[in-house]
């Protein structure tokens, strides 16, 4: 049997187990669309972040604060497989080099593309950019909706959870970190 084969039978079993007959019309593809859907919103696992980068790197003489805001983005949350969704903002500043703007919402996906938690997600981004740009600092925040507490639970479709992260100057310099959080309140 193939993994997809596979994952087409335990989404069957689940369907069965629900009280659901996975042989009626409406469920017959079922198991094949939650496959294919569970694979793409699994796909981060098989990026590689260098990969994405892509070695977009140029060189600057300035060390001024480069924001990107309202990133768009979807998860599912790793305790109850439901969606998280919202806006990422990222900020960083320069050490004699920048990386390519789109290269900033890519390494977004490829951690939103696995099964998350949004406190870990915010961490990852930030470490990454970190990491891989080495600026002098690097601030994310992530405004985001969870079905999981929309849904089920306590059932609030207005809670929203802010997470931040802040990394090097932007944690040692409180006016630096203020900056960022007013320029990413205006609009």
């Amino acid at each position: 049997m193939s993994e997809n084969e596979s994952i087409q039978s335990l989404i069957a079993q689940l369907l069965s187990t629900l009280g659901e007959d996975p042989a009626r019309e409406g469920l017959l593809e079922t198991p094949k669309r939650v496959e294919k859907s569970l694979k793409f919103l699994t796909s981060g696992y098989q990026q590689d972040i260098d990969t994405v980068l892509n070695n977009a790197f140029f060189q600057v003489n300035d060390a001024e604060m480069v924001i990107l805001r309202d990133i768009n983005f979807f998860s599912l949350c790793e305790h109850h497989l439901l969606p998280f969704f919202g806006k990422c903002h990222i900020a960083y500043i320069p050490n004699k080099r920048v990386v390519g703007l789109s290269k900033l919402p890519r390494i977004v996906e490829v951690f939103c593309r696995r099964l998350q938690i949004q406190e870990q997600l915010t961490m990852q981004i930030a470490e990454t950019i970190m990491e891989k740009v080495a600026p002098l600092g690097v601030a994310v925040v992530i405004e985001a909706k969870h079905l999981c507490v929309m849904m089920r639970g306590v059932e609030k479709q207005n809670a929203e959870m802010v997470t931040s992260a802040m990394l090097g100057v932007f944690k040692s310099d409180p006016k630096t970190r203020s900056e960022f959080l007013d320029l990413i309140r205006s609009r």
